[in-house]
Parts: C-alpha cells; structure tokens; sequence
C-alpha cells in the first residue's frame, strides 16, 4: 500500500540554540536522515512541513505581544520567521531526501501540516491523494503539539498514520507523554524504530 512520511518542522528554532528549543531536536533530526538513509524506500512521497511566520505581525495572536510574556500553550516567542536562519530545516536533516516541501502558518497559528501548502498552493491532503497514499508515518518537532496535531488530521482525512516516536522530540515530558496517549486513544499507531523494522 502506497506510504508517505510526513516530517514535521524540524527547524533551527525548534531545536536546541533555537528559539522555541526542544531537548533531543538535533538528534531527532539526524535520526530521521538515517532513518531515510537505511530505509527509505519504504516510502514513495516524503514530505517535509516547516513553520513559515510573517515578521511584521503577530501572525493571529500566535506571537506573544510585546511586552508580554508568552503562554507557552497558544502564544509563543517569535520564532521561524520566513526567510530567516531559525525557519530553515536543522543542518542534521538532509533536504535532498524531501520530495516535497509544505509551509503553514503564514499570518496565523497553524500546527497541522494539513493547513499549510507547498509553494504550487497544493495542501498536504491533496499532495497525499494525488500520489494515492493510504498510510503516513509522521515523524518530526513537537511530538506534544505540531506532532500531534499533524497526526490526528492525517488520521481524520482518511489515512492510516503511524507516528514513530523515536524520531521525535517534545517541549515537555508531561505534554509528550499525554499526547502520545491522546494519539492512541484516536487510533494512531505508535511504533518503535525496531518494531518498524521487524515489518
């Protein structure tokens, strides 16, 4: 059955130094090249999905006002504005693996790589269907939020999803943890490295 991997956000900023950081994003980044250098073939469309933010607004309220400390839970320090050295993908993430790049949240909060497009204004959904795929392994940053959110969409419009959490990374144990539950609790698969392997 035709399969997509969905790599969400795996950006400068999510990641350690960043501005919104993640423990353990460097090395979810390099795992997820592996993970492509060893095994790549699995997949016939590979989708890379990036945080793309205006830098002259609040992009809908997702930037925290200035002066005002950000909530950590719907507002958020500026972080992977377009064009900037903090929204490109983390060096440890081979581009040349991605056969088609998604941008979301441009003037608005957007976690799901089903809200945003790739530059010929295609959505993921679409991108998935045109290709005839019918299973997604969704890997990336942040497994507690775009993650998560990115997976449960696949999971509605149809798809069978399987989020691999070893290549990922999260903001908060505690918020990683409840999502990793919320994910099952829908259906998603969580599978290991190893047990992907051993398919």
């Amino acid at each position: 059955m035709p399969r997509a991997l969905i790599i969400v956000d795996v950006q400068n900023d999510f990641t350690e130094g960043g501005a919104l950081a993640t423990d353990g994003g460097a090395a979810a980044a390099e795992a997820i090249t592996r993970h492509l250098s060893e095994d790549g073939d699995r997949y016939d469309l590979v989708v890379g999905t990036r945080d793309w933010h205006d830098a002259a607004n609040d992009n809908g309220g997702h930037f925290a006002a200035p002066g005002t400390e950000p909530n950590f839970v719907d507002t958020w320090p500026v972080h992977c504005v377009a064009g900037t050295p903090g929204a490109e993908y983390h060096p440890g993430l081979e581009a040349r693996h991605i056969d088609v790049h998604i941008v979301k949240g441009i003037g608005k909060p957007a976690y799901s790589g089903f809200e945003g497009e790739s530059e010929d204004g295609a959505t993921l959904e679409e991108l998935l269907n045109d290709a005839e795929i019918r299973e997604v392994d969704v890997v990336g940053i942040a497994t507690d939020y775009c993650v998560k959110a990115t997976a449960l969409d696949a999971l509605r419009a149809g798809f069978t999803v399987t989020v691999i959490p070893d290549l990922t990374s999260a903001v908060a144990t505690q918020t990683r943890d409840l999502a990793l539950a919320e994910m099952a609790d829908a259906g998603v698969r969580l599978v290991s490295l190893a047990e992907l392997a051993a398919e």
